[in-house]
């Protein structure tokens, strides 16, 4: 998907909602769990509850992996669903891979030609070499970890060295990497008050944004300091909140009426 394909559906649907399927088998409804595949289960009621809502999903792929093959399978599954049934929608598989460069390229074909997903989570940590496999895929995009909602985040992403923060050399420094066209970013919501100076460096770069809602973000404030002008340049990502609004029959219902609050919300703010 182009970045132009993402602005438009973001036009036509009044949202930049991303609605995280980070699956947990003790959280999901007892009833689901009689299921062949369960994690499949529930993505697909959630997925056809809120299509409408959502511009984008992103499976955080650790849920899928602790639970083996079966997690895996569950994941190609509902990564299939979502491009047959919704090609419309933004994909992102959040893994944050980093890696020596030959090792990158691998991540980069598992998610982006094995499971066809639009974009990726990556660590910058080890430098070019490791994101620039990624950037190399053509209408692909590289989910960049920037500055996030964790309470960790300030070890050393906060931390200033040579009389700059961490965070934003490392902003700098990815925009001179090739193909850096294709990066987007993550930033919590948590952090929103730095989100003025990180539009300095990348003014037009789309940011994921977590942490709205279950993590205290609040919308409002991240787009008064992140949204762009043409393209809204945001995907507010919202997980526990949406995906675990009920543990009845009414689960799927009830993730519904949690996505529209949020899309009517942002509807709000793109109509002002």
């Amino acid at each position: 998907m182009t970045t132009n394909q993402l602005i438009q559906e973001i036009q036509k649907k009044k949202s930049f909602l991303c609605i995280g399927l980070d699956v947990d088998l003790n959280k999901i409804p007892e009833h689901l769990l009689k299921e062949e595949d369960p994690i499949f289960a529930f993505n697909k009621a959630i997925i056809d509850a809120t299509h409408h809502l959502c511009v984008a999903y992103k499976p955080n792929t650790a849920f899928y992996e602790a639970y083996g093959l079966k997690g895996w399978k569950a994941l190609e599954k509902t990564i299939n669903y979502l491009n047959q049934e919704h090609p419309e929608i933004f994909t992102i598989a959040d893994a944050k891979r980093g890696d020596i460069g030959n090792t990158s390229t691998m991540y980069a074909q598992a998610f982006f030609e094995d499971l066809a997903f639009d974009s990726v989570t990556v660590a910058p940590y080890m430098g070019k070499d490791s994101v620039e496999p990624f950037l190399a895929f053509e209408n692909k995009h590289t989910i960049m970890l920037a500055l996030t909602s964790n309470q960790g985040a300030f070890d050393f992403q906060t931390q200033t060295i040579n009389g700059q923060e961490l965070y934003k050399k490392v902003l700098e420094v990815s925009k001179t990497w090739r193909n850096s066209k294709n990066l987007m970013y993550v930033v919590g919501a948590t952090k929103a008050e730095y989100l003025a100076d990180i539009r300095k460096i990348i003014p037009e770069n789309f940011l994921l944004v977590p942490g709205v809602g279950a993590q205290g973000g609040n919308l409002q404030e991240v787009c008064n300091y992140g949204m762009t002008k043409e393209s809204v340049g945001l995907l507010i990502n919202s997980s526990r909140g949406i995906i675990y609004a009920s543990k009845g029959l009414d689960y799927a219902e009830a993730a519904k009426a949690k996505a529209l609050e949020l899309q009517q919300e942002m509807s709000v703010i793109l109509n002002a």
